[in-house]
């Protein structure tokens, strides 16, 4: 990767691993922004964007991210969960994102980012896991009982890997789709973070 032009990190995680706040703060530590699943689906929520006006909007060659994001982005509540998503939106998903992408430097997560950017030259992707009994102990820490968080991961578990190999004949469990893979058992979000960074900045050296 090279600093000095414009990169995405990828952030995929499992449920109750840390990887959304891992992500949220990796991109305030580079000083850049940060996008998810959430965000892409509140805006074409928001906006009615489709497809077809994405690549109207990108052939007009206006800067429509920045305002959309002055308007919209600050109001979007962090613990939002994204409706289920069809073919339509996985398409949008990946116009908005290689978008951003392509117009500024920006920390991604999202079940499927990896895909979009594998082929990216300027990228960087990390995966964030965790053991079954942190993952539950972190939703038991939101209001959730044992049972009802393990049920949460098991179904989100096989959902996400299901919409991926609906799109893909990949699993996210191939470490080898990422370039950095961090179990969280023992650590902190903000270790995972100095981790990223510090590998980050050895590969740009």
């Amino acid at each position: 990767m090279d600093q000095k032009e414009k990169y995405i990190i990828t952030i995929n995680r499992e449920l109750g691993s840390g990887g959304r706040t891992v992500g949220r703060k990796l991109a305030e530590q580079l000083g850049v922004r940060y996008y998810d699943k959430a965000i892409v689906q509140g805006l074409t929520e928001k906006f009615g964007l489709t497809i077809e006006q994405i690549e109207r909007i990108k052939a007009e060659k206006k800067s429509w991210w920045a305002g959309m994001q002055e308007s919209y982005l600050s109001f979007l509540h962090a613990s939002a969960d994204p409706k289920p998503t069809t073919a339509a939106m996985f398409e949008t998903e990946r116009q908005i994102f290689e978008t951003v992408a392509s117009e500024e430097s920006c920390v991604v997560a999202g079940r499927t980012a990896f895909l979009i950017f594998r082929d990216w030259k300027n990228s960087l992707n990390v995966f964030i896991q965790a053991s079954t009994e942190h993952r539950i102990e972190r939703l038991m820490g939101k209001g959730r009982t044992y049972q009802e968080a393990f049920d949460i991961i098991n179904m989100v578990d096989e959902g996400r890997e299901a919409y991926l190999k609906k799109y893909s004949d990949r699993t996210r469990y191939d470490t080898r789709n990422y370039d950095l893979v961090i179990n969280m058992d023992g650590l902190t979000e903000d270790d995972a973070v100095a981790i990223i960074i510090d590998y980050f900045q050895r590969i740009n050296k």
